[in-house]
């Protein structure tokens, strides 16, 4: 395709081909033409709106797209409704290329039971792999927004599934052949599987019901960011145990690999949640079959405590994610 917008017809068959959800609150959809999306919401209904470009991969990008939206809004106990995306291709790109990331989108979007509301394609030369910009809009009750500045001292800290889901699945589906020369074919392969664990739709919703007081999404920086982000958004010192944090072998085995930290490593997937009942929230969650471990505290020092295998250390500002040093 040359630069410029995406032209009409294939807008038509590898675009809104693709778009099948659709939601009541949606009064003006996606189409061609259509510059604005509208909403309509029931009283005593909020607006939550997040935003966030997928950069990191290419094979992904369009359920990425989805997942991480739906994630940030279930972190604030946003019901999701709707996204808004900016897919920007390089010069040349083939429509293949578009229809792939938006059959990746509509599954994902079906799957989350949203709607594409609208948004932009374009061919351009001031990208070099397929970027795609996603906003999300979700609602929620008044009285029922849930932020990652909730945390108050002496609350329990509990993390959902496992760390470092994202990281491990997409470095080891951009790099499997590469892989599979090092482990068992088999055992790449449930690397890659990891992917199905990605939302924390449900993980949110439960959580929130049991009276979680903060929630946020474990992204970029891993574990070790999302304790840094939470505890500075709600002004709280941590004490937390490493050999608590929940890990699986095959990212313990990747991370060994490469030579990554684990901690640091993206890790969309898994919810990180301040609540004055830890062990209400698991056991709520272990029933809805989400597993969650306490891993530590938030107290009302400023210092953010690590203990590991006797040791105490702390936590420091995190630095670029640790895919980077596989991916770029």
């Amino acid at each position: 395709m040359e630069i410029g917008k995406v032209p009409e017809s294939v807008l038509k068959r590898s675009v809104f081909k693709q778009i099948t959800t659709k939601r009541p609150e949606v009064i003006l959809g996606s189409g061609v033409g259509e510059d604005c999306g509208a909403l309509e919401l029931k009283e005593n209904e909020i607006f939550v709106v997040s935003t966030d470009p997928i950069t990191g991969t290419a094979k992904e990008i369009g359920n990425l797209s989805v997942l991480i939206t739906v994630n940030d809004l279930a972190s604030s106990g946003a019901e999701a409704i709707g996204i808004l995306l900016t897919v920007l291709l390089p010069d040349q790109s083939k429509e293949k290329v578009l229809r792939e990331i938006m059959e990746q989108v509509g599954k994902a979007c079906e799957e989350a039971g949203i709607q594409v509301i609208g948004g932009h394609t374009e061919v351009t030369g001031v990208v070099n792999q397929p970027l795609v910009s996603v906003t999300g809009i979700g609602k929620v009750k008044k009285g029922h927004l849930i932020s990652t500045a909730g945390a108050k001292p002496g609350m329990d800290l509990i993390v959902t599934k496992w760390i470092g889901i994202e990281g491990t699945t997409i470095i080891a589906k951009e790099k499997e052949e590469e892989l599979c020369k090092v482990f068992p074919a088999e055992y790449v392969k449930s690397m890659c599987d990891m992917s199905k664990y990605l939302s924390v739709q449900k993980d949110g919703v439960v959580a929130a019901a049991a009276g979680a007081a903060a929630m946020h999404d474990i992204t970029e920086g891993g574990i070790f960011g999302a304790l840094w982000e939470i505890a500075g958004a709600s002004n709280v010192g941590l004490d937390v145990d490493l050999s608590l944090v929940p890990i699986r072998q095959e990212t313990v085995e990747l991370c060994d690999h490469y030579k990554l930290n684990p901690y640091g490593l993206i890790s969309s997937g898994s919810m990180l949640i301040a609540a004055e009942n830890g062990g209400k929230i698991v056991r709520a969650l272990e029933e809805a079959g989400i597993p969650a471990a306490i891993i530590g505290q938030t107290t009302s020092q400023k210092a953010k405590a690590i203990r590991y295998d006797g040791q105490t250390r702390y936590l420091e500002q995190p630095k670029s994610d640790e895919f980077h040093k596989v991916l770029g």
